[in-house]
């Protein structure tokens, strides 16, 4: 699921830029923003749509020989990472909020993109793009490949009524890759991490045995089919 796009609700504050871009950071900068208009912002965020090279936030979970970003800038140092080719499939204006005291303005948005995409970078672009400053003040994550938050169930109902409200896995694993049917000589070869033979198939898919239980998450190299992750072993 870490590969998969994802999708987002977010509020970008745009007025102000901070060191973290997002609001537990320090604020760095501050710029009127009363001025910029609807227009401007739907055009600054059309600007940060499609494929575009990305600049991480300095504070993030990226290594920088072998030690944390964010580890780097509370340690004092200045870090400025490479962009990174991203996809913002979807960016888009649900409201434009100007009654907010200080001359900012929040902007909420409906974010669609590529797994690697920081929404944080995303806020701190469009506000620089503006000549305001930006950052990011709220953010939910509302999908994750196929899954989505209306499937979500909240912890205490989990504590209640126990893991029979989980999806299986095999279930999961069917919506999620795309699917493999194999005969059960095939099945244990793979559930004790045996190749079997490729179809051409790009990116890592599921294997299911003859019952219906998910194998293994394989990928296609070298001319085999490999097991990335065993779910099922064989006995």
């Amino acid at each position: 699921m870490i590969g998969t796009d994802k999708a987002y609700r977010a509020t970008i504050r745009l007025g102000a830029s901070t060191i973290t871009d997002d609001v537990e950071g320090e604020i760095v900068a501050s710029t009127p923003a009363g001025h910029v208009t609807d227009e401007q912002i739907r055009a600054g965020l059309a600007r940060l749509t499609g494929k575009i090279a990305q600049v991480p936030s300095a504070v993030s979970a990226i290594k920088i020989d072998g030690k944390r970003s964010y580890a780097r800038v509370r340690a004092g140092e200045q870090v400025v990472l490479d962009a990174r080719e991203v996809t913002v499939s979807r960016l888009d204006a649900t409201a434009i909020r100007r009654d907010i005291p200080g001359d900012v303005v929040d902007v909420e948005v409906e974010v669609e993109c590529s797994s690697g995409t920081y929404v944080r970078a995303l806020a701190r672009d469009l506000g620089a793009g503006l000549g305001v400053g930006g950052h990011l003040t709220a953010l939910r994550r509302t999908a994750v490949g196929g899954f989505t938050q209306a499937e979500a169930v909240p912890l205490d109902v989990l504590a209640d009524e126990g893991t029979g409200r989980l999806m299986p896995l095999a279930q999961a694993a069917a919506r999620l890759l795309p699917r493999r049917d194999v005969p059960e000589a095939e099945a244990r070869v793979l559930g004790h991490g045996g190749p079997l033979a490729a179809q051409g198939v790009t990116g890592p898919y599921a294997v299911f045995g003859p019952s219906g239980e998910v194998i293994a998450v394989v990928s296609e190299r070298e001319g085999r089919a490999r097991p990335e992750v065993v779910l099922s072993p064989a006995g």
